[in-house]
């Protein structure tokens, strides 16, 4: 198993990056990685992913993730009948591994169906068989209504804005869901975080 990978940034699209490994450089890695997260990485910078190998008999492919936690909650997704390698990396694009969590432990069917590739019937099994593994971790973290925001914050940092002017476009793009701002897409909200600080 490939468990993480180290480098430069060389190229990044909508779901996967091209990381430049080794000391000497000139190997670059493609590895698949959630949208939200592949919006938060920058060219040029060093980046360094939990990673997991998903091999079948026609291809080997390399999934990255910020956190081991998110790369384990991956793999859990995929015990899930039905549920393989794109559809858990579409699930993980949506919602974080604790926004998922608390999503499977409610029995958010309404959250969980907006998955691309997942469906009613693909959420139906989703809940039914991964309520109880992930209802004792839920609760512990914290509301999903503070997490998208945290994870904005930390994307527009990285991406060289301020606290100060982060807070005001996350406050501007909450003012405009209101009370359903938690159950958007954090890919979603941080697009349009974006737009509003070009516009300032």
């Amino acid at each position: 198993m490939i468990a993480s990978i180290s480098g430069t940034v060389k190229q990044i699209s909508l779901t996967s990056v091209v990381i430049e490994v080794g000391s000497m450089g000139g190997i670059g890695m493609l590895v698949h990685v959630p949208s939200s997260l592949a919006a938060t990485l920058v060219l040029g910078k060093n980046a360094e992913l939990a990673t997991t190998l998903v091999v079948r008999e026609d291809a080997l492919t390399l999934y990255g993730f910020e956190s081991s936690h998110a790369r384990d909650f991956f793999e859990l997704l995929q015990t899930v009948s039905g549920i393989g390698p794109k559809v858990a990396q579409s699930a993980l694009s949506m919602m974080n591994e604790v926004e998922l969590s608390t999503a499977i432990a409610s029995g958010d069917n309404l959250a969980l169906e907006r998955i691309p590739g997942l469906g009613k019937k693909g959420v139906q099994r989703l809940i039914l068989e991964l309520k109880e593994k992930v209802g004792s971790t839920s609760h512990s973290h914290a509301p999903a209504a503070q997490l998208w925001r945290a994870s904005i914050t930390e994307a527009l940092i990285n991406l060289g804005y301020s606290q100060r002017e982060s807070d005001k476009a996350i406050d501007v793009v909450a003012s405009e869901f209101g009370a359903q701002v938690s159950a958007q897409p954090v890919a979603e909200l941080l697009k349009l975080a974006l737009q509003q600080l070009g516009r300032s």
